[in-house]
């Protein structure tokens, strides 16, 4: 999702539930008239067979919903056949929500009601009461984190509102689970207020072990985590920063590797300074890039101009120490690794021609990168996107299951700097030297070692900075 996977993904299947008056029309003038329209059928279920009707619901793989449109009216026109309903798996997907709680323990008596609720509940609520930081061992705050969106980023679709934002958030949650057995829920705020916002998480904090931000939009989300993390004692990340930041920086590790430079002497162009584009940027520094230039809408930012958006004239004070000016292409010129974070078609292959010699290109915009990577493929060393359908996948899911699976571990009281370097080098190491080539540098989001790995690198990254306020039994 990315995230998780921000793009907007428009292949999908539907199913069509067919009567079929066996008599007028062969099932074979069906199948041709599907595939007429672009339809690729897959499956077939028979719902209820007669004599002379039958009901079948036929699944069929469409590249996009103008396909649909026209199957469905060629259905309409064959005779013999009506056309009961068309169903969207990704719809019927998300029927009545994606997620549900469970009971750990049913309640089966009344003995057993008296100690879930009252009264014997009561001596659990009083031991909290005694001492507050029991609610990690004795609440469901242990393992849960809240992800937390106003609807104004989402995916690529901008800002949708809470109600529409829900699906996307609901889909995080699931892959917490999945990847690192993190328990996550959605909470979507119907404000766009920043102070309402941070009054709103704080409200709630005290049920959750983290708070996951999602799809806020830039520059808001920038001030609604940092107050967060200032004011809240529970992990604050924002995943469309520091996610995106953390798996970039995994897939360099790995790309320098392949071309043999080493961080603290490459020049790195960023194209995009938005919140993807500024966490980028603060990792690639922690991690020793020297030369590092941000490109937005009017050029380079260079230090000693005045910017209106507060987080520019931050970033300008501390990159581009060669006060280098000039549009994208200009400043493109021999650097080392082009970071996209920004928008479909703005490298062009002169642009990646113009670098130094095995140039490393992670044109990450959704749905579409900077440049496709079949138009480089012959001249850049590396090529990363965010999309799926393509090598070296930038996947925020490989970083944030276990990125919080480490912070609620050890009961981190942030997800620091040093914790986010943690969790790239151990991304990065589960691809062998032996391994790693130009087509994979960055393994896959299914990978299974990659959240446990990542869970021990930040446990103990936060143990050694400080802020872990419990020390796992195998680290004692």
């Amino acid at each position: 999702m990315s995230e998780g996977n921000k793009q907007l993904i428009t292949g999908k299947s539907i199913i069509l539930r067919l009567e079929i008056d066996t008599n007028r029309i062969r099932f074979s003038d069906i199948v041709s008239a599907i595939a007429d329209e672009g339809g690729d059928l897959v499956a077939i279920d028979v719902i209820q067979t007669k004599q002379e009707l039958s009901i079948r619901d036929l699944t069929v793989n469409v590249a996009d919903t103008l396909f649909t449109s026209k199957i469905v009216d060629k259905i309409k026109e064959l005779d013999g056949v009506a056309l009961v309903n068309v169903s969207d798996r990704t719809f019927l997907l998300h029927l009545g929500g994606k997620i549900e709680t469970k009971l750990k323990s049913p309640i089966q008596n009344r003995d057993d009601l008296s100690r879930v609720y009252t009264p014997d509940v009561a001596r659990v609520c009083l031991a909290i009461k005694e001492d507050p930081r029991k609610a990690y061992s004795l609440t469901i705050k242990r393992n849960t984190v809240a992800v937390v969106s106003d609807g104004t980023a989402v995916l690529g679709l901008g800002n949708i509102g809470p109600y529409a934002a829900m699906p996307v958030m609901e889909g995080k949650a699931m892959l917490f689970k999945q990847f690192a057995d993190v328990d996550a829920f959605p909470v979507c705020l119907d404000t766009q207020d920043t102070e309402e916002i941070i009054r709103t998480i704080k409200a709630i904090a005290p049920a959750f072990g983290g708070i996951n931000l999602e799809d806020i939009a830039s520059p808001r989300c920038f001030e609604i985590e940092e107050r967060l993390k200032r004011e809240l004692d529970i992990p604050v990340f924002h995943d469309d920063q520091h996610g995106t930041a953390v798996v970039l920086y995994a897939g360099l590790i790995s790309a320098l590797k392949l071309v043999g430079k080493s961080i603290d002497s490459i020049k790195v162009v960023v194209c995009g300074i938005g919140a993807a584009g500024i966490a980028c940027s603060k990792i690639l520094l922690a991690a020793g890039v020297k030369e590092l230039i941000g490109v937005d809408r009017d050029g380079a930012l260079v230090s000693g101009r005045n910017y209106d958006n507060p987080m520019w004239a931050w970033y300008a004070e501390n990159t581009n120490p060669n006060k280098t000016t000039g549009s994208l292409q200009e400043v493109l010129a021999g650097a080392d690794v082009f970071i996209g974070v920004s928008a479909a078609g703005l490298l062009k292959r002169e642009d990646v021609l113009s670098m130094a010699a095995d140039p490393i290109v992670f044109a990450m915009a959704n749905p579409n990168p900077e440049i496709r990577p079949e138009e480089i493929e012959d001249i850049a060393a590396v090529v990363a996107t965010g999309r799926s359908d393509y090598p070296n996948q930038i996947n925020n899911v490989l970083c944030f299951p276990g990125i919080f699976r480490g912070a609620l571990d050890c009961r981190a009281t942030d997800i620091n700097e040093e914790m986010k370097l943690a969790a790239a080098e151990a991304i990065a190491s589960v691809i062998t030297d032996e391994e790693r080539n130009k087509l994979y540098v960055i393994p896959s989001a299914f990978n299974q070692k990659v959240a446990k790995l990542i869970r021990d690198r930040v446990v103990e990254a936060a143990i050694r900075t400080g802020v872990a306020r419990r020390i796992p039994r195998e680290y004692r």
